[in-house]
């Protein structure tokens, strides 16, 4: 099985059926630090930071990762804290997408 960061996002087609609790509890191993919604369609991470400077590097960085992958996080940002919060909504809730976002902002955080 390849690693997420490996893999890319690819466009699912409306109608795709979203990942089932059991595939999403395999995959939610592949990201540490990131957990569902109480629906589980969401899939959510929270960012701490020292300060605002390093807060928006790190929304930029997502950017950058949203932007390659075509596929793009919900974002809330304040002062020393990002909120991501990915879902699909061609799937209306979570597709392998999500993960892999997830897993390249990992490797990311991993890097600083």
């Amino acid at each position: 099985m390849k690693k997420l960061t490996e893999l890319h996002c690819t466009p699912l087609p409306e109608g795709t059926a979203a990942l089932t609790h059991n595939e999403i509890t395999e995959l939610l191993k592949q990201v540490p630090g990131w957990e569902t919604s109480p629906q589980s369609d969401k899939l959510i991470y929270t960012g701490h930071f020292n300060n605002y400077y390093e807060t928006m590097a790190f929304v930029n960085a997502v950017a950058w990762i949203a932007h390659r992958e075509d596929h793009h996080p919900d974002l809330l940002v304040s002062y020393n804290r990002c909120n991501v919060s990915y879902n699909t909504h061609t799937v209306k809730g979570l597709s392998e997408n999500d993960f892999i976002c997830a897993a390249k902002i990992n490797q990311l955080l991993q890097k600083t």
